[in-house]
Order: C-alpha cells, then sequence, then structure tokens
C-alpha cells in the first residue's frame, strides 16, 4: 500500500515536472527574443519609441488630431501594409500596393481617416523628398552605354504618348463631357504624365535580377519618364495660363507675353535641368577628392543636398519642371564619373534611406486620393472616357511591356490633379461652370490614381520577368548565334567528305 502511494506521488511530482519544463521551454521560446518574434517586438518597441520621442518634444502634434501623429501613423502602417502585402502575395505582388490601399484607408474611412489631418503643404513637400530620393537612385542606375544608344527612343518615347494622349483625352473630353477644349487639354496633359514613382522602383528591382538589361529597358523608361514629366507639366502650364487669362485691350500685350512665355516654358526647363544637372555632376567627381577617405560618405552628402535643392530650388524659382530632370541628369553624370566601384556605397546608402521614404511616398499618395470629390452622376462616364484613351496597339514584347510600364499615374496626378480647381476658386468661380470643370478634372484625376497606380505596378512586377529576356537568356542566345555558324561550317564540311567518298 505504502508502494503505491510512493509511486502516485512520484507520478504526480514528474507531471509537474514535466509540465513547468513545457512552460519553461515555452518562455524560452520568446525569451531572449529570437525569430519573427524578436524582430517583431524589436519593430514594434522602435515606433513606439519613436512616437513617445516625439511627443516629447512636439506635444499635441503627436495626439490624434495633429499633423504629424497623421503622417507617423501613414508610415508606420503603409510600411506594415507593404509588408503584408509581399508576405500573402509570396514576393508576387509589390509592397506599393499595399502602401498606396493603406493611405487611401487612412484618408477616406470614417473613424480612422487620419490622414485628413496631414497638412497639404506638408504631404506635398515630403512627397518631393521621396521623389528625389527614387530619381537619384534611377540615375545612380542608368546604363550610360544603353541611354547613347536609345537616345532617339528616349525622345520619341517622352514626347510621342504624352501628346497622344493628350489629344485623345481632349477630343474625348470634348465629346462625353463637353468639355471646352483648354480644359480638355488640361485634363489630357494632367493625364498624359507617367508617374517615375511607382514606374522607377519596379524597373530597378528588375534590373537588379538583370531583366531586360542588355536591352537597355530599365535605363530606356528611367530616362523617358522624367523627360515625360517635364512635357506634360509645362504644356498643363500653357493650356492653364491661357484658360484663366482675360484678354482685354488694355492688357493684351502681358497676356499675349504670358502666352509665349508659357509655350517656352518646357524647352527653358529642359534646357535649365539638362545643364544645372552636368555642371553639378561634373563637379561631383572632383569634390571631394578621391583619395579622401570619406569620400563615400561626403559624396552622398553632397548628391543628396543638391538634389534636394535642384528640385525644391527650381520650384522656388518658378520653373519646377526643371528639377526632376536636373536630380536624374546629375546623379548620372556623377555616376558615370565615379564608375561602378566607387558609386556602389552611395548606391547602397541610396537604397537604405529609400526603404524609409518608400511607404512615406506611396503612403501619402493613396492618402491624397479622396472620394469626397467623386461625384457619382459623372463616374460612370468618367471611368469610360479613361478607359476610352487608355489604349494602345504594341504587339512585340519589349514594346508591350514599355506600355504597360507607360501606364501608372500618381505622383504627377496628385501634385497638379487640382490646381485648375484651386485657381478657379481663387479667382472667385465658386458655384460656376469653371469649378465644375475643375472637379471633373480632380475626379478624373483621383480615378486615374485608383486605376493605375496598382494596376500598373502589378503589371510591371509580373510582366516583366515574362517578357524581358534576362542577362543570362540574352548570353545564352548570345552564344547560339556564335556557335551556330561553326555547326554549319562543320556540317558542309561532313557534306562535301560524303560527296567525295
Amino acid at each position: 500500500m505504502a508502494d503505491e502511494n510512493n509511486l502516485q506521488i512520484r507520478n504526480q511530482e514528474a507531471a509537474i515536472t514535466s509540465k513547468r519544463a513545457r512552460v519553461l521551454q515555452f518562455i524560452g521560446l520568446f525569451i531572449p527574443p529570437s525569430g519573427f518574434f524578436g524582430q517583431t517586438l524589436t519593430r514594434a518597441v522602435i515606433v513606439i519609441l519613436s512616437w513617445a520621442v516625439l511627443w516629447s518634444i512636439l506635444g499635441a502634434e503627436l495626439l490624434p488630431g495633429g499633423n504629424i501623429f497623421g503622417i507617423f501613423n501613414v508610415i508606420v502602417l503603409a510600411a506594415l501594409g507593404g509588408f503584408m502585402t509581399r508576405k500573402i502575395s509570396k514576393g508576387t505582388l509589390p509592397s506599393l500596393l499595399g502602401m498606396l490601399v493603406v493611405g487611401f484607408i487612412l484618408r477616406n474611412v470614417p473613424g480612422i481617416n487620419v490622414a485628413r489631418h496631414i497638412d497639404k503643404k506638408w504631404s506635398a513637400t515630403l512627397r518631393s523628398m521621396a521623389l528625389v530620393v527614387i530619381l537619384t537612385r534611377s540615375g545612380l542606375e542608368l546604363d550610360p552605354g544603353a541611354l547613347r544608344r536609345l537616345k532617339f527612343t528616349v525622345i520619341r518615347l517622352a514626347f510621342c504618348p504624352c501628346i497622344g494622349e493628350a489629344i485623345t483625352v481632349a477630343v474625348v473630353g470634348k465629346l462625353l463631357l463637353n468639355m471646352p477644349w483648354l480644359w480638355g487639354f488640361q485634363l489630357g496633359f494632367v493625364l498624359g504624365a507617367v508617374t517615375p514613382a511607382v514606374v522607377v522602383p519596379q524597373l530597378l528591382t528588375l534590373q537588379q535580377r538583370g531583366f531586360g538589361v542588355e536591352q537597355g529597358i530599365p535605363t530606356l523608361v528611367m530616362a523617358a519618364s522624367s523627360f515625360d514629366d517635364v512635357i506634360a507639366i509645362s504644356l498643363f502650364g500653357v493650356f492653364l495660363g491661357i484658360a484663366f487669362s482675360e484678354a482685354d485691350v488694355c492688357g493684351f500685350t502681358l497676356w499675349l507675353g504670358n502666352i509665349v512665355f508659357n509655350i517656352f516654358r518646357g524647352p527653358i526647363e529642359l534646357l535649365m535641368g539638362a545643364v544645372f544637372g552636368s555642371l553639378v555632376g561634373i563637379l561631383c567627381w572632383f569634390l571631394p577628392n578621391k583619395y579622401e577617405q570619406d569620400r563615400s560618405h561626403n559624396r552622398f552628402v553632397i548628391l543628396l543636398g543638391c538634389a534636394m535643392f535642384s528640385v525644391f530650388g527650381s520650384n522656388m524659382a518658378q520653373f519646377s519642371g526643371a528639377g526632376a530632370l536636373g536630380v536624374l541628369v546629375l546623379a548620372t553624370v556623377a555616376s558615370h564619373g565615379w564608375g561602378d566601384i566607387e558609386k556602389a556605397p552611395i548606391a547602397d546608402a541610396m537604397a537604405v534611406v529609400w526603404e524609409f521614404f518608400q511607404p512615406l511616398l506611396f503612403g501619402l499618395i493613396g492618402a491624397e486620393v479622396s472620394i469626397e470629390y467623386m461625384d457619382s452622376t459623372l463616374i460612370v462616364r468618367l471611368i469610360v472616357t479613361f478607359f476610352v484613351v487608355s489604349g494602345n496597339n504594341l504587339s512585340i514584347r519589349d514594346k508591350i511591356f514599355v506600355a504597360i510600364a507607360w501606364s501608372p499615374k500618381a505622383t504627377v496626378q496628385a501634385a497638379i490633379g487640382s490646381v485648375s480647381l484651386d485657381i478657379a476658386r481663387e479667382r472667385g468661380f465658386t458655384g460656376l461652370h469653371q469649378e465644375e470643370l475643375g472637379i471633373q478634372i480632380l475626379t478624373i484625376a483621383v480615378l486615374s490614381i485608383l486605376l493605375t497606380a496598382p494596376t500598373g505596378a502589378v503589371g510591371i512586377a509580373i510582366s516583366g520577368p515574362r517578357l524581358l529576356r534576362s542577362a543570362v537568356e540574352t548570353q545564352e542566345i548570345g552564344s547560339k548565334r556564335e556557335v551556330e555558324p561553326i555547326l554549319e561550317g562543320q556540317g558542309a564540311g561532313f557534306e562535301e567528305i560524303n560527296t567525295n567518298v
């Protein structure tokens, strides 16, 4: 009897010990934190600590309803949305898709629309800073050889789709929306601009994987997109200025002078951007000296500082179109002088900076899309209008990919989509036909972002590996072309031997 009691006691003690061991083993999985749990906990602590530090400095701005609170939430939640998109799709879908959706939700869903409190000037400034970073990365990765080989194609790609789409939009706007020609062309050049913010990150990813590099496709699209934006923004300004000009007798000379200046603004901005970028890029070859120990750090600071000055300085000078082109030319010229080895640490540092600015840029672009301007009575006609002007008939694989890469709209549309409406209200046209036309332009700009930014990004990510040849495939094709003549010669020799026999 005593033995049975002792056995029961030992079994109970063993069960308790086993239970304690399992509890300790479970706790041991998390203490110290490691693996996915450790990474998640670390990032959560960083987010909370960042908010706490900013709150202790800025106070109410970091509380609900504050401008910085809205920006902080957009960055954090957009980054989370991008991470979840990559995980759920197993890398098939680009992270910017989740960032755009999160930004849109934070602006438009009642109860969590914290992005509504973000100051528009802050949003525009931060988007411009992010655009500087991605354009600098683009310039560092451009292939000068491919750019020289495709220079005429770059010019055609920058001009023809933009002008063609603007004309088509103006005609369709006149037929479907009864929009005056001047306003139709404003809408056309709002929609005619491609967005480097969506296109460039996707192309950089494809380029790093070797797709389309031999054909120069990433260089072609990245270079042409900057020229395209300058053309679209400049011509939009021309038709905007004419539409709001009042040609009376007293002011006719001034009015005519403004029109002439607006017409020549585009070429002037192209020239300014190219000259500034070239001169400063050459300066970066010699400053800092290539023998300095910290030259990579100094080059990074000078490059990024000059790029920021190019964009914001051109805005101050009222030649905003020159800024983006100046950044692209600056980074391209500087990297050409440095060489591949010397530019590598600068490109790596810029990639790290982009990790912060990416959720900021796409979260804020999504937050710019406000459904309050979507008039339900016009929505069907506007969607029809948009799709009517979006087609093209390219058939060759590389051309098909370029056409897909040329479809996303986001940054430019978010920047200038509301300009016509804002000016109409400033000029006292509230409640009149001009305000209605401005709302129509803004609504279609919003729709273009909603419809093309996500689908264009997904289209580039999916079609790129399928339509573009990788560097390995190109080498295999080249090897076959070199081997085939040799084999043909050998075959002819064997035939000659057989004939002689």
